[in-house]
């Protein structure tokens, strides 16, 4: 369970003296525990880890963007904390599919839902999220998808 995953990491970051994991770790920890509170006023069950990878992977977009402005801004040093956070944040993130397997995923979903043109593209996010979400870059795949729909 990627919870306990990250209960050790914080443990083992505390006892080898590494303060930029630890914080970072602590950092995700918090992101989960919020997460935990909204999902009792939402009322909807969400697997445990499904909950973990989502504020994962949110994180992760977040600092993508923070590394971004960070360094067109001429902010190194920040840009460079962000992406030691990132580094700790992937670590949990379930491997990431690449350009071409998610190609071949958008084609094989395609096909299966009879897709023709882009109004079709909601179907095929749908399914793409529902079977492969925690291993996409949605943002990127959207724009594969569109490309494959036209």
């Amino acid at each position: 369970m990627l919870r306990d995953d990250l209960k050790q990491a914080q443990i083992s970051a505390m006892k080898g003296g590494d303060k930029e994991r630890l914080a970072a770790v602590r950092l995700i920890l918090a992101k989960v525990k919020d997460r935990d509170i909204e999902q009792r006023t939402a009322g909807k069950e969400v697997a445990d880890d499904d909950l973990v990878i989502d504020v994962l992977q949110k994180m992760a977009k977040q600092r993508r963007e923070s590394i971004t402005m960070f360094e067109s801004g001429g902010r190194q040093e920040l840009a460079d904390k962000e992406r030691g956070e990132l580094t700790v944040i992937e670590e949990f993130l379930p491997k990431q599919m690449d350009e071409a397997e998610t190609r071949a995923a958008i084609d094989a979903i395609k096909a299966e839902v009879g897709a023709a043109g882009l109004k079709d593209m909601g179907k095929v996010m749908a399914e793409l999220k529902a079977r492969h979400g925690a291993a996409l870059d949605m943002g990127r795949a959207s724009g594969w998808v569109k490309e494959a729909l036209q």
